[in-house]
């Protein structure tokens, strides 16, 4: 492996460049090389794969990736650092730099991220989607959380994110970390904390730790959320109110749609307690409940 993304190199580059990491852009670059294979050696990648990289860098978990996957769509947001990872792999045919933000807004990917993975994944016979990838800490968030919700499904994620944003996608029921992103990405997926790792492997040094997390999307669980867009919103809309009562944070999701009544009947048809809390309810207990509120207002609009 080269040595392009070592300390020394990058404050080498950077300083010849006269530019510095921006915050603004999360920018914290892993200088561990041993950290930068594992994450690639744990997406597993073939040349079936066409892989998502946001934050490209200076192309170190890029280069290695291409060796190994059928195309890499990196993307990349400096205007200043972009050509400068272009550079690093301007002879590899298989990567495609996108200069421009990953996301059109925090509920979606730019459009044309999308276009250009579906057409690659088209390319490819059996082509499937990953994402692999030292996410910037501003946009791990809607990065993983949009990208389950977009056609092609990826098959796996691989990122290295803040350890606090890592331990509440993994979260379990009743936990202090359990939220609405681990329901909406538990109940489509396996997870994993892979690695916990220091700010000393980063340049800059984040004030806090990070984590490698491995998420394997499963079709099998997928299949049982009928409507994604209204499973989503209901599991943000619940738990915008996690600490108010179930009856009460539900109907301030629906007041607008359904009545107390209807909620009522909502809770009894499930079984679950009007005292309860959101952060009680397990993913399939969630879209149970978002699957019965989708019928209740169906059944009222008659």
């Amino acid at each position: 492996m080269t040595e392009r993304q070592t300390l020394s190199y990058l404050q080498q580059r950077f300083a010849a460049a006269h530019i510095q990491p921006q915050t603004r852009f999360g920018q914290n670059f892993l200088v561990d090389l041993n950290l930068v294979e594992l994450i690639a050696r744990t997406a597993e990648l073939t040349p079936r794969d066409v892989v998502l990289e946001v934050g490209t860098g200076m192309g170190s978990l890029t280069t290695i990736m291409a060796a190994q996957a059928g195309h890499v769509v990196t993307v990349e947001i400096d205007r200043y650092l972009a050509p400068m990872a272009r550079a690093e792999f301007a002879s590899l045919s298989n990567v495609t730099l996108l200069e421009q933000d990953a996301l059109r807004n925090k509920n979606s990917l730019h459009q044309e991220v999308i276009e250009t993975l579906r057409t690659k994944v088209g390319e490819i016979p059996g082509g499937r989607l990953k994402l692999v990838a030292n996410l910037p800490y501003n946009v791990a968030t809607p990065i993983l959380s949009n990208l389950l919700d977009i056609d092609p499904w990826p098959t796996r994620m691989v990122a290295t994110i803040q350890r606090e944003l890592a331990e509440r996608i993994v979260a379990k029921p009743r936990s202090k970390n359990y939220s609405a992103l681990s329901v909406w990405i538990q109940a489509q997926c396996q997870t994993e904390i892979v690695r916990i790792m220091p700010p000393s492997v980063f340049w800059p040094r984040p004030k806090v730790e990070s984590a490698i997390l491995d998420i394997r999307p499963q079709k099998v669980l997928r299949r049982r959320i009928r409507r994604p867009d209204e499973f989503h919103s209901t599991v943000r809309g619940i738990f915008q109110h996690r600490r108010k009562f179930l009856r009460s944070a539900l109907y301030s999701y629906v007041k607008d749609r359904l009545s107390k009544e209807d909620v009522d009947s909502v809770l009894m048809a499930l079984a679950l307690e009007g005292s309860a809390r959101a952060e009680e309810l397990t993913p399939q207990q969630m879209l149970d409940l978002s699957d019965k509120i989708g019928e209740t207002v169906a059944n009222k609009s008659e």
